[in-house]
């Protein structure tokens, strides 16, 4: 992050924002996505390999898109052309394409050299239709240009397959809290926070956590303290960031949203309660709480897929295929439309009949298990795709169920060798539950009758 800290907007003269002034130089100062940027991985093979290729970038918002995008312009000395699918659309493209034709045949020895590459950036190019994505389709086959579209949707759902094809996708993570931590260093080291020269560790978790894995939602809020230390009373009030002085500052959209405290863990709890107590109004409550303090939709979708399963269960199993649902809608459509999805799923686990009997069984296997240790597989229950194996045994006197009336082999037993038989499940007598019990009862009658 080398930009200057005194770099100014070309329009007014004025100060150009801190996220803008800290965009990194090079791929050295690049902060995270080791994954893809690090020694020996794609994009920085890609980089070094000097030749520029169509790539989709996706991740969540302030996490790098751009800046990588521009710093492959750099790298392969390509005009740099920009579009944004917000406000774009077919005009912009058009003169995209004007301006690489010129800047591909300005210069007088295009026999040789070929003018300059262009690169053109899309972003969020999942806002453009099918026929305004198509548009790109000709030139980036003639190689008039090397398309580069950055997302934060599923490309797999958003972007056109003829492009998606001829572009390599590369996946962003968001930013980890150690890396967070150094972009705050580096905006310390560079003076670039007004007189801000130092922060609590209390102040700098509370910060790291409430950027979420975004840069740019970072540095934006060290701007706006920045300033508010600038209007400060006091040398020593200018210089350094306390948590209270943070919390004072920022006030209630700091407080309303601490992920990894108390308070986040607090409301989590609630909702998931509110779900298990069968309390729809309470649960959606808790889900909207939590949505407008700023929990990320993707979490929310991960716990209600948990609940599905911990609380429901087999139930009702179409609880468990609603949460997913839920999830992928989110995925493809993002917020705020995606959002609804979520809180229809919220509601239905609420009103679901409830089993944790498959919670229960899980737990009490896998404690059994770490503390009984490893017991051989009988012979009768061993694959033998070998001759060897089946002069081992191997699978000696198996019962084929289907083979069996009813389709059910009554009094084998399928544990280990001196094993008491253990019953792990215990239906409810809820939901789906009740038939399933009804079904585990008449089979136990079946093995003790051939017993």
């Amino acid at each position: 992050m080398k930009s200057d800290a005194n770099k100014t907007s070309p329009s007014r003269g004025a100060p150009a924002p801190l996220a803008e002034r800290l965009r990194p130089q090079n791929l050295g100062e690049v902060i995270g996505q080791r994954h893809l940027l690090g020694e020996g991985m794609p994009l920085r093979i890609a980089f070094e390999s000097g030749q520029p290729h169509s790539c989709i970038l996706w991740g969540p918002p302030g996490v790098g898109k751009t800046t990588i995008a521009r710093l492959m312009a750099s790298s392969f000395e390509a005009h740099f052309i920009t579009i944004s699918a917000v406000l774009g659309g077919i005009k912009e493209i058009r003169e995209a394409v004007e301006q690489a034709s010129i800047w591909r045949g300005q210069s007088s020895d295009l026999a040789q050299a070929g003018g300059k590459p262009s690169i053109v950036f899309v972003d969020e190019v999942h806002r453009f239709n099918k026929s305004q994505q198509d548009a790109f389709l000709p030139h980036v086959e003639s190689g008039l240009f090397t398309f580069i579209g950055a997302t934060t949707e599923n490309p797999s759902f958003e972007v056109n397959s003829a492009l998606l094809s001829r572009s390599t996708v590369y996946v962003l993570q968001p930013l980890g809290e150690a890396d967070l931590r150094q972009i705050v260093a580096v905006a310390l080291e560079r003076q670039a926070i007004g007189a801000i020269q130092s922060i609590d560790p209390e102040a700098l978790d509370r910060l790291a956590a409430y950027a979420d894995g975004d840069a740019r939602r970072l540095l934006n809020t060290l701007e706006t303290l920045g300033v508010a230390a600038g209007n400060e009373k006091g040398a020593e009030k200018l210089s350094h960031i306390s948590d209270d002085w943070l919390l004072k500052v920022l006030g209630e959209r700091m407080r309303r949203y601490d992920k990894g405290g108390e308070q986040f863990y607090d409301t989590i709890s609630a909702l998931h309660k509110s779900v298990r107590g069968s309390d729809p109004d309470a649960a959606l409550y808790w889900f909207m709480r939590m949505l407008d303090g700023g929990a990320e939709p993707k979490y929310m979708a991960r716990r209600l897929v948990r609940m599905a399963s911990e609380d429901i269960g087999l139930a009702d199993p179409r609880a468990l295929r609603m949460a997913l649902d839920a999830a992928e809608v989110y995925e493809r459509l993002g917020s705020p439309e995606g959002e609804l999805a979520l809180a229809q799923c919220v509601i239905y686990l609420a009103v679901a009949p409830k089993s944790n009997a498959v919670y229960k069984a899980f737990n009490e296997a896998k404690a059994l298990i770490k503390k009984d240790g490893t017991r051989p597989v009988p012979l009768h229950l061993r694959n033998a795709p070998t001759k060897l194996m089946k002069s081992l045994d191997y699978g000696k006197d198996y019962r084929y169920a289907h083979d069996e009336e009813d389709g059910f082999a009554a009094g084998e037993n399928y544990f280990p060798e001196g094993m008491t038989a253990t019953e792990f499940y215990r239906p409810v007598n809820r939901g789906l539950e009740i038939r399933i019990a009804d079904k585990l009862r008449e089979l136990k009658i079946k093995n003790h009758k051939s017993g």
